[in-house]
């Protein structure tokens, strides 16, 4: 599909719904709307219109608004038409935008792309935009809304900044060391501030991990022996039946996943099947997810309905909350151990202690200002070769070798946003040393 070809999509989510807004970008989006509408309102302001075919039948009437381009979204000239959002009069005027010879159907995510080529925005901030719409949580908010501002971009594009600024430094001092008004050599400043850059670097990497959190969730696996009550205690804490609960060992073999809002983060809670020694294939394989879950889990709550049928998990490195089920039967089989989370999820004893062991497993906000982390594993992989590129030029001993490492690490940062232009060093080089004059 050409990127010059005019295209169209409803943008506003399923239908029926009160009001559906249709966006059509590109050249020939105004001429469109002309011959739907007759007459276009001024730029960026909303108007009423009776919305018709070519044929001059009336297909509904609505809110006209133009956005000419750059002036738009996407930087081309972008058309909205607000309708009435029955699925009758969408399919209309749908299929009357595709009878233009220039018109098309968007792809999946084209008025970004489009957006993205166009300058309009870069890649944080389409991930981030991407990451606003699918929020489920209000820390999932917090940090897409700063993404898709362009906060967190804003913080790269200030390392890489600094990195070409150091960069010309460098290259300058070797290709034109015969220049009067090229420093002799390269100031110790600028390998303090590479050497800061990278411990900023790696501060905020750390705080990748909380924002992985933010975004993907806290997944809590909930494992031990058949009828441990994992399954009871799923159902206790999404309060609904998420789980089928019966008094036969072995009803669970499969993962159960069930999503949660605590604290306004989210919690991806896994039911597992019982830890026992089977003959059953399919209860082996329940088994061995389960023990694969654990593995990739943030935290483990390992259930146990007596004080000695607590499971061995070899290899998980997630922190372990031994949790002891079924209290209200069992009162007397405990011995007294602070470290035990007794509950009932009949009764409900206990279970406001295990949620307060839920919510100190989320990450730690407290003090911070801004939201601007790395939330997903491409941010944070570039962001690594960064780093390791900086610290490799601040131990290499020749100056060319300095500059090729810090060539790659400006690439590294520029691949996060999007934005690769080896043009910005010569912008440096040549304002900062009048070199050629």
């Amino acid at each position: 599909m050409s990127n010059r070809d005019t295209i169209f999509a409803l943008s506003s989510g399923g239908l029926p719904s009160g009001v559906a807004v249709i966006r059509l970008s590109g050249r020939q989006a105004f001429s469109i709307g002309t011959s739907l509408v007759r007459d276009l309102p001024p730029p960026r302001l909303s108007s009423l219109r009776t919305i018709r075919t070519r044929n001059g039948d009336i297909l509904d009437q609505g809110i006209v608004i133009p956005f000419p381009g750059p002036a738009s979204f996407t930087g081309e000239d972008c058309l909205e038409l607000h309708l009435h959002g029955g699925r009758a009069t969408v399919k209309a005027v749908l299929d009357e935008l595709a009878s233009f010879p220039s018109a098309r159907h968007a792809d999946a995510g084209e008025f970004s792309r489009r957006a993205f080529l166009n300058g309009k925005l870069d890649l944080v901030e389409i991930e981030g935009l991407a990451d606003l719409i699918s929020a489920e949580t209000e820390m999932q908010r917090r940090l897409a809304s700063e993404q898709a501002r362009g906060i967190l971009s804003s913080l790269y594009t200030g390392w890489a900044q600094r990195l070409t600024h150091a960069r010309a430094m460098i290259e300058a001092e070797l290709d034109f060391a015969d220049e009067e008004d090229v420093p002799g050599s390269v100031s110790a400043g600028i390998w303090e501030d590479m050497s800061a850059l990278q411990m900023e670097i790696d501060h905020h990497l750390a705080a990748g991990h909380a924002a992985e959190i933010i975004r993907d969730g806290l997944h809590v696996v909930i494992i031990g022996a058949p009828n441990a009550g994992k399954s009871s205690l799923l159902n206790a804490l999404a309060r609904r039946e998420a789980a089928i609960v019966t008094s036969v060992p072995g009803t669970t073999r499969d993962i159960i996943s069930v999503d949660l809002s605590l604290a306004g983060f989210l919690v991806k809670l896994v039911d597992t099947a019982g830890l026992r020694e089977t003959d059953d294939v399919v209860e082996q394989e329940g088994i061995r997810r389960a023990r694969e879950a654990a593995l990739s889990a943030h935290l483990i709550l390992l259930l146990s309905e007596t004080s000695d049928g607590f499971q061995q998990i070899e290899d998980a490195s997630a922190p372990i909350v031994r949790v002891a089920t079924k209290i209200d039967q069992r009162r007397d089989s405990w011995n007294t151990d602070p470290t035990v989370i007794g509950l009932s999820t009949i009764t409900g004893q206990g279970m406001e202690n295990l949620v307060a062991r839920l919510e100190d497993a989320l990450p730690s906000l407290s003090g911070m200002e801004s939201f601007s982390l790395p939330s997903r594993e491409r941010q944070r992989d570039h962001l690594r070769q960064v780093s390791d590129a900086i610290r490799r030029s601040l131990i290499a001993r020749q100056l060319d070798l300095q500059a090729e490492h810090l060539r790659q690490a400006a690439h590294a940062i520029g691949r996060i946003t999007g934005k690769v232009d080896v043009e910005d060093l010569l912008d440096v080089i040549f304002s900062e040393f009048c070199i050629g004059k």
